[in-house]
């Protein structure tokens, strides 16, 4: 299983808004329609140079249509350890740590797969 464009997107999405509120889930989209589209591009430049390279290193899973993409902590770990790079040993815990608790959100906010056999239209067209 590889994550589409879409799948990433959404996912990095709803960590963005959920960092921009603080961790108040329940204030999340009101704080990010406060936001200019500048300070949108910023947080999620930001969050993606530090998680999409761990989500292309996770391992292939087969994912059943209406479910979402799960992963063990030990191979979110693995993954998160592959892409880190250099640090110091301190400061390489804390990153550890932190950028595993980023990449468990965005997999968190990943929307349910799809059939790409299936023709959905979306609303807005």
């Amino acid at each position: 299983m590889r994550f589409t464009e879409r799948e990433m997107t959404e996912g990095l999405t709803g960590a963005a808004k959920l960092v921009a509120a603080r961790g108040k889930a329940d204030k999340k989209d009101e704080v990010w329609d406060g936001l200019t589209r500048f300070q949108r591009y910023q947080l999620l430049d930001s969050l993606g140079t530090q998680v999409l390279a761990t989500l292309v290193a996770l391992p292939d899973v087969d994912v059943e249509i209406g479910t979402r993409p799960t992963f063990t902590d030990a191979q979110v770990t693995e993954a998160v350890e592959g892409t880190l790079g250099d640090v110091g040993r301190l400061k390489r815990k804390m990153q550890l740590a932190a950028r595993v608790a980023l990449v468990k959100t965005v997999l968190e906010h990943v929307p349910p797969r799809q059939d790409p056999d299936a023709l959905i239209i979306p609303d807005h067209l």
